[in-house]
C-alpha cells in the first residue's frame, strides 16, 4: 500500500554528538527529494559539533533524568515531529519502551521493538540469538563460568552492555584476565578472533522491508568508530544480515558486526542504530536516507536491488572544526521551549 504523499517531514535525532556527516546526508536527501521539513537535533552538550548541522537544536537532560521523557515529548509536540531516530546505543531501549507515549505526540520511533532492543543491548543475549539462527559466533563465557573450563589465550573481554568499544580489551594471560575481570563492568569473555572485521549497515523502512545492505571492512578504528574503511561484498554475510534484520523485526537502521576466520563470518554484535561508518555506504550509492524519507513521505523513488553499491570504495576520515563564541555557547545551553 502506497502511503499518502506528505509535503513535509520533520525528523528528530537524539544524542547527535559528532554525527555531522550523517546529518548532512539527510539534508542532501531533503534537497534531492524536494521535501520540506526540518531536522531537529538533541544533545546534553551545548558544544556538541552536530548541533551546528541541524535546523533546530535543543539541550536536553541526561537519559537517566526523570524529566527526560516529558522533555522529549514537549519537543516532539512543539516541532510537529514525524520521525525519531536514535544515534547512540543507550537511547534505543528507552525509545522502544516509550514508543506509544511518543506516538501520542505524532512521532514515530524509527527503532527496533523493545524485545529486539534488549537482545542487541546485551552481548550475552546477542550471542545466544546468533546461535539460535545457526550463525557462527565466538565461544563466550560469563565470569562465573570460567572456573569450570580450560581457557586458551588470548581472550577478549568487554561489558555485556557496552558500546563504542569502551572497556573492550584483548587479554593475553591469566594475570591480565584477573585484572580485567575486576576492571570491566559486568563483563563477558570471548575467544579472541584476530581476523578481518566486517560491519554491515542494514536499513529497513517503517514497514520492516529491507531497503539497503552495505558491508564495509574496518581498516582503522578511533574512539570506537571507523576512521578508515572500504566497502566489500560477502554474500554469506549479506544473507545472514538480512535474516538477522527480519527476525529482529527491524525498523530503520541496524548495524551488524562480524569477524572473518578462515573464510567464515563469526557474528559478534548488533548495534540497533545507524553505524558510525554509514556515510561510506551512502557515498557508495546506497543513499538510504533519501529512500527512507521517500518511503515515509509517499514519494515514488526506485530503490536499486540489494548489494548494488560500489565495492572497493575507501573512507579515510579527518577532523573538521566548528568555532563559536562564549555567547553562542551560552545561547545553546539555554535553548528551551
Amino acid at each position: 500500500m502506497v502511503p499518502q504523499r506528505k509535503n513535509k517531514v520533520n525528523l528528530l535525532f537524539t544524542s547527535v554528538g559528532r554525527r555531522v556527516e550523517l546529518l548532512r546526508a539527510f539534508k542532501n536527501a531533503y534537497q534531492t527529494l524536494g521535501l520540506k521539513g526540518h531536522i531537529i537535533g538533541l544533545d546534553i552538550d551545548p558544544i556538541a559539533p552536530a548541533l551546528n548541522a541541524v535546523d533546530r537544536s535543543y539541550i536536553v537532560p541526561r537519559l537517566s533524568h526523570p524529566d527526560y521523557l516529558e522533555t522529549l515529548c514537549r519537543i516532539c509536540q512543539h516541532e510537529n515531529t514525524d520521525l525519531i531516530l536514535p544515534l547512540i546505543d543507550p537511547d534505543i531501549p528507552f525509545l522502544a519502551k516509550h514508543r506509544e507515549r511518543l506516538a501520542q505526540t505524532g512521532a514515530k520511533v524509527v527503532a527496533v521493538p523493545e524485545a529486539s532492543a534488549a537482545i542487541a543491548a546485551d552481548k550475552w543475549q546477542t550471542g545466544v540469538f546468533f546461535g539460535d539462527l545457526n550463525l557462527a559466533t565466538p565461544v563466550s563465557w560469563l565470569p562465573e563460568q570460567l572456573n569450570s573450563i580450560e581457557t586458551n589465550y588470548p581472550l577478549f573481554i568487554k561489558p555485556r552492555s557496552g558500546s563504542a568499544s569502551n572497556h573492550a580489551y584483548k587479554v593475553k594471560n591469566e594475570k591480565e584476565l584477573k585484572f580485567f575481570l575486576d576492571y570491566v563492568p559486568d563483563p563477558i569473555i570471548q575467544e579472541y578472533l584476530g581476523g578481518t572485521e566486517i560491519t554491515t549497515d542494514v536499513v529497513c523502512d517503517l514497514n520492516g522491508e529491507i531497503i539497503s545492505v552495505v558491508s564495509r571492512k574496518r581498516i582503522e578504528v578511533r574512539w570506537g568508530e571507523v576512521a578508515k574503511g572500504v566497502t566489500v561484498y560477502e554474500p554469506e554475510v549479506t544473507e545472514a544480515c538480512i535474516t538477522i534484520a527480519k527476525v529482529l523485526h527491524a525498523i530503520g537502521p541496524i548495524t551488524v558486526q562480524c569477524i572473518m576466520k578462515e573464510g567464515v563470518p563469526y557474528f559478534t554484535e548488533i548495534n540497533a542504530r545507524v553505524g558510525g561508518g554509514a556515510p561510506l555506504g551512502i557515498a557508495a550509492g546506497a543513499d538510504w536516507p533519501k529512500w527512507l524519507l521517500a518511503r515515509f513521505a509517499g514519494i515514488p523513488r526506485e530503490i536499486p536491488p540489494l548489494g548494488s553499491y560500489e565495492k572497493g570504495l575507501y573512507l579515510s576520515r579527518f577532523d573538521e572544526s566548528f568555532f563559536f563564541s562564549e555567547a553562542h555557547v551560552e545561547k545553546m545551553a539555554s535553548r528551551d521551549l
